[in-house]
């Protein structure tokens, strides 16, 4: 099995978010990997500020991504929609020549102490990704709703039924890079 780069963004800051705990079992899964965690520390998008230039830490995010083979997204759901921290993040990609996301293959995963998962906060951020064009895989959703029953003591992902949609949706990222 080839060893491909992959970049994980998870639009929850907290270290011990349930979101960042599913981007390293999708990590895991995809395995064998080359894995940058990315940077989403960004100050907020402000076009007074990108005059000035754009800050050090998009540059670095935009180059990872435009170098990676695939990215993943792992996005909460705050108030029925992704976090102002991705949209900020998207929103700074956005600007410059690089065009990081153009024909990158990504998949979209999110854990929340709800019931349904995300399936909104991924149907939003599917229609964020439109202006970008990645290869955005369409399924299987990872939609993992009442997210902190899934997870063991060391924040590995226990629920066979979700571990088998991951398995199948980093299985289906593998191939898209190989398109």
């Amino acid at each position: 099995m080839s060893q491909y780069s992959l970049v994980g963004l998870c639009g929850s800051l907290r270290a011990e978010s349930l979101n960042r705990k599913l981007m390293m079992a999708a990590v895991k899964s995809f395995d064998p990997a080359e894995f940058t965690d990315g940077n989403l520390r960004f100050p907020l998008f402000d076009e007074d500020l990108e005059a000035e230039g754009i800050p050090t830490e998009v540059t670095e995010l935009s180059d990872q991504i435009k170098a990676a083979d695939a990215v993943v997204i792992a996005c909460p759901e705050y108030n029925k929609a992704p976090p102002g921290v991705l949209k900020n993040a998207l929103d700074w990609l956005s600007r410059g020549p690089a065009k990081p996301w153009a024909d990158k293959p990504v998949a979209l995963i999110s854990a929340t102490g709800g019931r349904a998962g995300g399936e909104r906060t991924q149907f939003a951020l599917r229609l964020m990704m439109v202006p970008f064009r990645p290869r955005l895989l369409m399924g299987p959703e990872v939609l993992v709703g009442g997210a902190s029953e899934h997870f063991d003591a060391d924040g590995a992902l226990k629920t066979d039924s979700y571990i088998k949609l991951l398995d199948d949706l980093m299985a289906g990222l593998r191939a898209e890079i190989a398109r």
